[in-house]
């Protein structure tokens, strides 16, 4: 049964005491800005609106609005976000504290991973709990293609500071596209491309107990595969950007644009694979997870800190 949640009324308060003005000029750079977050929800029968509509997961209810359900595709995409990249039914900052992020989180349908620090500058991570991740699965369009993919918390701890800056870069790059009119389908990360890949490599070794768990494939194959799938081959290995974006122009053609996150690590050889493989890339902030600001930010919070991934 629905019940009522004073929080609405504080939301409807801060609609009426708005000026007017405001509120017509955020519906115009809605009409006139695609908002590239928008893409996630593609595929998914759930509320895409301003009035909470109800979702069902087995028994469970949970009244959401079109804001949420965004915000919880978005999560999920990226497998991690920063709260203050997210922004609510307002468009307003994300915070854990109110708004869509504080409803999902206490829905139990997101989770804080750690505390984020960016240029000196304190945020928090998010991810979807297994939960959340299931409400976007239960309820696809069975007909849509291509599916996006969701993931709720498969990331390790060594791995946040450079993923945690994916989706900034997606923001970036997505936004340059979308200039030139092109529909955005998907976005593949690179842990999908990768386990396709190892797929590859050991086709013909499943189901075969006296396999030795090496890769079956030749490096002829190997080049072909990553051939049929755009990604580069050289110095006898396929290479794999962070991210991939999936697009079509407004002429019907399919296109893709790998993106890459480079940091202050990327030197050497390994720099020079990077800009040899053609990605698009870009420069992460500084950023480290966990431990204190030297911004002089907000002291660690271990509540908003649940706990890492592992």
């Amino acid at each position: 049964m629905w019940t009522h949640d004073p929080r609405d009324d504080d939301d409807r308060r801060d609609e009426r005491s708005a000026d007017p003005r405001d509120r017509e000029r955020e519906e115009s750079r809605e009409r006139d800005h695609v908002d590239p977050r928008d893409v996630f929800q593609q595929g998914l029968a759930l509320p895409r609106g301003r009035e909470r509509e109800p979702v069902y997961l087995d028994r469970d209810r949970f009244d959401l609005r079109g804001s949420e359900v965004r915000t919880l595709a978005t999560i999920g995409a990226f497998r991690v976000v920063p709260v203050d990249e997210l922004r609510d039914d307002r468009g307003r900052d994300g915070d854990l504290g109110r708004g869509d992020l504080e409803r999902l989180r206490s829905a139990g349908l997101i989770r804080a991973v750690a505390p984020f620090d960016r240029d000196g500058e304190r945020t928090t991570l998010v991810t979807l709990t297994d939960r959340g991740r299931e409400l976007l699965e239960e309820h696809r369009r069975p007909e849509y293609e291509p599916r996006q993919a969701f993931y709720a918390g498969e990331i390790r701890e060594r791995e946040l500071s450079h993923d945690a800056q994916v989706y900034a870069a997606y923001r970036q790059a997505a936004e340059r596209l979308m200039e030139h009119d092109v529909h955005i389908h998907r976005i593949v990360l690179e842990h999908e491309l990768r386990r396709e890949y190892q797929q590859f490599l050991q086709e013909r070794n499943r189901d075969r107990p006296d396999s030795d768990g090496r890769p079956g494939r030749d490096q002829r194959e190997i080049e072909a595969w990553a051939r049929e799938h755009d990604l580069p081959y050289f110095d006898d290995r396929v290479h794999f950007p962070d991210a991939r974006i999936e697009y079509e122009s407004p002429d019907g053609r399919r296109d893709i644009e790998n993106i890459e996150v480079t940091t202050a690590h990327y030197r050497g050889a390994h720099a020079a694979a990077k800009a040899k493989a053609g990605f698009s890339q870009f420069k992460a902030r500084g950023s480290r997870v966990g431990g204190g600001s030297s911004g002089g930010g907000t002291p660690f919070d271990p509540e908003i800190a649940e706990e890492f991934l592992e």
